[in-house]
Formats: structure tokens, sequence, C-alpha cells
């Protein structure tokens, strides 16, 4: 049915053409080559035989011979095909509402199609003897040209209207088409006209053409174009209108070129405006979008010499950072980057200018002067293949993140060392009890009396405080692991950081393992002492796991620091477990993903040393071979100023202290614990006038009234009013006492005690303080307290106090 409906479409088509034939039934406007190619793209290239047939057909009811006309036939059906057979290898769309669609139609299946078709069906022509040899280049070009209109003129309406739709504009749809068809009437239906007057209304159907196009897309045109060519075809063929003149074959040469030009100026235009729309929809479609999103974005332009400056931001950006959208329009947004440094901004500057996308953490200034921890994607745009015009930042916050990251760092700090409770508890209980059982001893000698009895009890107390000094370099080992949050930044010796790992983790391992220990030459790094040490710490542990308990002398645990090739700090922990299979390896640095039973492991301690690692620019490298044990690598860059590092010294009984070299001054002692307030009296009294106190409140209570002391030894945390309180009243109300505070504190730092040590200079002793650094930090302050003295009785100006720090260690 289908191929019945196109023959006699194609014939009707074809009788219309056949009223305008010139040149040996050759029609300069041939409607059936739009039939047949518009069928051909809709319906299939499989519907061909229908347009041989009727093509025939019409040839040979116009009294062309047999054979000709099946040349005839078979020349158009060749063009029919061939267009549609191109049209289908471009993807073409019969909307027509891209310019690729409408070139491809008037270029591709319009001219060089026709082309073959037509050559085809003159060819036909001249050897059937309808026309003469000289006439074939002119029936050709007449052939050609005539399928061309049929194809500009009837194949668009086809594709376009196969379903009738109202416009959505109807009434502005209904004037455009009774104005149109007003003007054909006037143009080329009135025959005393003048051809002046129809020569310039003819250039009133092109804004016709224009408005169809603009307001109405390529339905519009088509209608348009169709209306225009028939009235026009028709005009001419009856003598009427501006191209009507004595030669036919000229005015309809001439109102062909008239046709196209309207056709494909209508079509493009229609195509760019559609293009425009959908442009247009879709940047606000992405502008709502862009808005509406939580991430914050951030669109600069880059103009002459490599300046940015911001063009949007879209709310989200703008609440997390506090400005309004005016007060980032126009600004350099590296200025957003303020917290990173000069060397970050300058890299991503290069990076982006020179193409290249940035992904990166920075901390955004806020307005307020806050900062917010981001993620960031900066991606370059450009608008031509060599220069870059504008770049796109997306931020997304990540604060939470960050502070969840850190809660499961310290979470999993708390694990490792909860895995070796039992084995630290060991190691403290052994000095405890070495301790208690001394202690006895010294007392059950002295109660006996004599000098014997003095003598032995001095040599336990001596041992006794052998105890103790082991006790504190294990609650100090224990500190390295249990520091919260992000530590500032040093120069760590690694070297100096083993040992202590080791030692914590020694008892609970030498049921599995040898441990041993191989120190290099290794530079030191950039980093922080308390990560860095919860890293090597996890790592042990998990060479520990990897090892079963029973037989220690066939197992080995090795700790190795040395300089890899690259000059790179390398520390390697080898265990001769049972090594990790090639199915799991990929996955161990994965969160949450553990191969060990219920109660062993977690999953993220291998997950957050990589983090931690990788925070410190550095690498965590495994190797492993099932059956053969695994080795761990750690791979730091060297800080960039090595700073000498004196040896650790060995643990040792402290020297009983020396005498006083300074005058007896007055020292306060200020501290929650009476017995450690006590004891400290006991060790000073000898040598200076000590007045104690436990609550800061009384300690502030004594300035005020008048009390004044050479040294102020203050506890750094207590209830109520602590150290910090103390040392701020005392700046404020007795700035002479301020200068003469000495801090004393547990180690236990909050964030706020940590950066109001860090922010005054004062010295910090760890408890527990050995007798000899006590009493050298007594004298350090009272010799800084006489010379600023004397530098005032000297000079009679007061000058600034020079603060000797003890060998206590400040945190």
């Amino acid at each position: 049915m289908e191929m019945l409906g196109l023959a006699v479409v194609y014939l009707a088509a074809g009788g219309l053409g056949q009223k305008v034939a010139i040149v040996g039934n050759i029609s300069p406007a041939w409607p059936p080559a739009g039939v047949a190619l518009a069928a051909l793209v809709v319906l299939g290239v499989s519907r061909w035989p229908g347009v041989f047939v009727a093509a025939t057909v019409m040839a040979l009811l116009s009294g062309v011979p047999f054979l000709s006309a099946v040349g005839v036939g078979l020349g158009n059906t060749l063009a029919a095909v061939l267009g549609a057979w191109l049209l289908r290898r471009v993807d073409f769309d019969t909307s027509l509402e891209r310019i690729r669609d409408v070139v491809a139609l008037c270029a591709g299946a319009g001219v060089l199609c026709l082309g073959v078709g037509a050559a085809v069906g003159a060819t036909s022509l001249v050897l059937s003897g309808r026309l003469a040899w000289e006439s074939l280049a002119v029936g050709l070009r007449v052939g050609w040209v005539g399928d061309l209109m049929g194809v500009l003129v009837v194949a668009p309406p086809l594709m376009l209207f196969r379903r009738c739709e109202r416009p959505r504009r109807f009434s502005e749809a209904v004037g455009l088409a009774g104005l149109t068809s007003l003007l054909c009437c006037t143009v080329f239906f009135i025959p005393d006209l003048p051809r002046s007057a129809a020569h310039a209304a003819t250039f009133l159907l092109f804004p016709m053409s224009a408005w169809a196009a603009l307001r109405f897309g390529p339905r519009g045109t088509a209608a348009a174009t169709l209306c225009i060519a028939a009235a026009s075809i028709v005009g001419t063929a009856r003598d009427h209108g501006p191209f009507s003149t004595d030669d036919l074959t000229q005015d309809l040469l001439v109102l062909q070129l008239f046709i196209a030009a309207n056709a494909v100026t209508g079509l493009l235009l229609a195509a760019v405006s559609t293009e425009r729309q959908r442009a247009v929809g879709q940047l606000q479609l992405l502008a709502t979008t862009v808005r509406g999103v939580h991430e914050g974005v951030l669109i600069a332009e880059v103009r002459d010499g490599g300046a940015l400056r911001t063009v949007f931001a879209n709310q989200a950006l703008c609440s997390l950072l506090g400005y309004r959208l005016e007060d980032l329009l126009g600004e350099d947004p590296c200025t957003l980057y303020g917290a990173q440094g000069l060397e970050f901004r300058q890299r991503t500057r290069q990076s982006l200018l020179a193409g290249e996308p940035v992904f990166a953490e920075v901390q955004l200034l806020r307005k307020d002067g806050g900062l917010v921890s981001s993620e960031v994607l900066l991606s370059p745009v450009r608008a031509s293949d060599e220069d870059v015009t504008h770049f796109v930042a997306t931020h997304r916050d990540i604060s939470a993140t960050k502070e969840l990251q850190a809660r499961l760092v310290a979470a999993e700090r708390v694990a490792a060392v909860g895995t070796l409770a039992a084995g630290v508890g060991h190691e403290i209980n052994n000095p405890l009890a070495y301790l208690v059982l001394n202690l006895e001893s010294a007392e059950r000698n002295l109660t006996q009396g004599g000098m014997a009895g003095t003598r032995d009890a001095m040599a336990s107390v001596r041992s006794a405080l052998e105890g103790a000094e082991r006790i504190r370099l294990i609650v100090r080992d224990l500190q390295v692991f249990s520091r919260q949050g992000n530590q500032d930044r040093g120069v760590v010796d690694l070297n100096a950081l083993v040992p202590p790992a080791v030692r914590i983790i020694s008892h609970a391992l030498r049921h599995r393992a040898r441990l041993v220990e191989e120190f290099g030459p290794v530079p030191r790094v950039s980093g922080s002492e308390a990560r860095l040490g919860q890293v090597l710490l996890n790592l042990l542990v998990n060479a520990m796991q990897a090892i079963p308990e029973g037989n220690p002398s066939m197992n080995e645990v090795r700790v190795r620091t040395s300089t890899d090739a690259t000059g790179w700090a390398r520390v390697d922990v080898v265990d001769s477990g049972a090594g990790i299979p090639a199915h799991v390896l990929p996955r161990i640095f994965e969160a949450f993903y553990t191969t060990k039973s219920s109660g062993e492991g977690t999953g993220l301690g291998l997950a957050i040393c990589q983090q931690i690692i990788r925070s410190h620019g550095g690498e965590l490298e495994v190797r492993s071979e099932p059956g053969r044990g695994s080795v761990f690598s750690v791979l730091l860059p060297p800080a960039r100023v090595q700073v000498a590092t004196p040896p650790r010294p060995l643990p040792r009984v402290s020297p009983p202290p020396a005498p006083s070299k300074v005058r007896r001054g007055r020292v306060l002692v200020v501290d929650d614990e009476p017995r450690l307030a006590q004891s400290m009296r006991l060790l000073l009294e000898p040598y200076h006038d000590v007045v104690t106190t436990t609550r800061g409140g009384e300690a502030l209570a004594l300035v005020d009234a008048g009390h004044r002391f050479d040294v102020i030894l203050c506890d750094l945390q207590m209830p109520e009013t602590d150290g910090s309180a103390v040392y701020q009243h005392l700046c404020a109300h007795a700035p002479d006492q301020a200068s003469r505070v000495v801090f004393i504190s547990g180690g236990a730092y909050t964030p706020e005690s940590r950066a109001f040590i860090d922010s005054v200079p004062t010295r910090v002793l760890e408890k527990p303080v050995r007798p000899d650094v006590l009493m050298g930090t007594v004298d350090a302050a009272m010799a800084a307290a006489e010379a600023l003295a004397s530098d005032v009785s000297s000079d009679g100006v007061v000058a600034e106090p020079t603060v000797a720090v003890a060998s206590g260690t400040r945190h």
C-alpha cells in the first residue's frame, strides 16, 4: 500500500511538473524529485520500486519510448536512492533543526545526487531522439535544476508535515500565511502591475520567509517556501510577475535562482534560530543547575597578561565563604586561596594558563577571616585549540569529612595502642613492682637505724629511682602515639622515632618473633612526630598479627631505616609472616577492608597509614609473597632544612640535685595535686623559701595582696582557674611576676592549651620532672630575674626580660 500511495503521489506531482516542461519534456521544476527523496528517507530505501515504476510510467505518458522511459525512471530512482543513502550516512534528521541537516539536504542530496539522475535521464532522452545532441547540455542543466527545485520546495514539507499539528502561535501563523498569499498574488497574478513595482514587491517576500523561519522554525519556512514557489512558478508560466519575459526558458531559470535562494536562506535561518534557542535553553538549564547545586562553583575569565577576573559564582559558594555575589564579581579568584601560600597560587595559575586541570585540597579564606577546608577541581575552558579563555572552579566543603578523618585517625591510634595494652601494662608493672619493693626496703632499713641501715636505704632509693625513670620513659613513648589533632609539623628524625614504637610493641611481639632494629643514615623529614609515629606503630602491629604465636625463634620482624636512590627517607618494616595473597594485595589500602578475624582489625589501619604518609608528600609501598612474608616501605621526602638533632640519651638514673648556685629566693608552687606540690617544696626548701597552694585563685590572691616571688611554678591544667588564666591575670595586673612563670604539665594538652603555650614565651616542664631538671630550671629563672634587675638598676630603664629555656620539653 505504501508503494502504491507513493506511485500515485509521484504521478500527481509529475503532472504538475509537466505543465512547465520546456526542453524535450524536461521541466525546470520537477516536484516528483522531492516526493521520491522524502519517501525513501521517511519510509526507507526499500520503497525504491515504487519510485521506479511511477517515474517510468510518467515518462511513457509523456510520449517517451519504452527503453528511454526505463532510462528516465532509472535516473530518477538512482538520484532518490543515492540521496537517501547519503542522508542516512550523515545521520540526517528530518526535523531540519540543525544546520548540518540543511546543508546535507541541499548540497548532498540536492546538488550531488540529483546530478547523477539528471545525467542518466537526459542521456536516455538523447538516445531515444526526444532530445537533440546539441541540446544535451541545456537539457542536463534544466533537468538537474528542476530536480533541485523539487527537493528544496517539496521534500521539506513532506518530511515536516507528516503529522498535522496546530501551530503554537496560531493567530500569528494565520496572519503570516494571509500576508504572504496576498503578496504572492500581488506580485505574480496582477497582469497590469508595472514591472518595477513587481520587482520591488518581490523583495518583500524575503522578510516573509525570515518571519516564518524565526517565529515558526523549519515548518514555517517549508510552508512559506512552498507557497511562494507555487505562486511564482504558476504566475511566471502565465507570463505574469517580474520574471516573465519573451523567453520562457530564461524566465524559468531566473525564477529557479529566486526560489533556490529563498528556500536555502529560509531553511538555514530556521536551523540557526532553532539551534540558538536550543543552546539558550541548555545554557539556562545549566545556569539553573549550577545555581542550585550544593557544591560551590566559580567561573573566572582569563584576561590579557594572564590576569583572572571572576564572572560568576553560585549561591552555594557565596554561602560557604560568607560573601555576596557582588563582592566576588570582578575580583581575582586567587585571593580566596590566600591561606595556601604564594607558591601554591603561582603553581595553580601556571597550570591553568597551560590548560591543565588541577585537583587539590585547599583552605579557602572566608570573609570573616576563618578558613574552610575544600576539595577543588579547577578546569580550564578553551574557546579555540590554543587559548584558555575561562576556568571553572568546583568547590566541595570537606570540613566535616576532615573532622571525621581526624576522628578515625584518633580511633585507630587508640585501637593500635589498645591492641598492645596488655604488653604495655606488663612493661609498666615490672618497674612499678621494682619501685615498690625498693621503697619498702628503704623504709625498713631506715626503721632499723644505724649507718648500715642508712646506707642500704640509700641504695634502695637509688634503685627505686631507676624504676621510676623506666616508667617515665614508657609514659613518654605512649605520649607520642596519644596526642590529639594535627600537630604542628617540624623536623623529625626517623631514627629517633623508631625506638619508642619498638619498645611499646616489644613485649607483645616477643612470643611471636625476634625484633631486629637496623639503623642507617636517613635524612630528616618535615612532618608530625605523632602521626608518623602512629604509622610506624600500626605497621609493627600489622607485622605482629601476620605471625602466629609459639615459635619466636623461627620468625623475625625487622625495622630498617635508610636513604633510597632518590635521596628520600625510607623505613622498611619486614616480617616473615604468612604474606598477602595476590588477589588481596590490591585492596589492602581500602578503608574497612580486612581479612583478619573479628576483634583483630577494623580495616582502617593501612588506609589511615597511607592517608597520613600521602599528606606528608610521601608514599606507602608494599611487597608480599604468600608464605614468605611482607615488606611495608614508608618513603618520605627530605626536609628542606636538615637540622642537626643530638642523639637521644639512654635511660639513666637522675643524679642527686646539685646545690643551688644562686641566692636564696622565694618560690611559689601552684599545683592541684597536693602530694606533688609537697614533694617540690621538700626538694626546693633547703635552698629557697617555698609557698605552696593547690588553687590558681589562691595564688592570684597572694600576688594581688602584694606578695612577690622570684619563680612561680604553675600547673597548666587545673580546675576552676587554670595556668593560662593565672598567666593572663599576671600579665594584666603584675607583669613583673608574669615573666617569672614556669609551667608544669602532664602532657595531656587540649587544642586551646596548646595554642596558649605556643603564644607565650614561657618554660614548660613535663611531668614527672627529674629533680636535677627542676632545680636547674629554678636557678635559670632566678638568674634571668637578677639579670633583669641589674639592667633596671644600671640604666634606669626596664629591659625586656630574657627567658632562658631550661631542659624541660616544650610541646
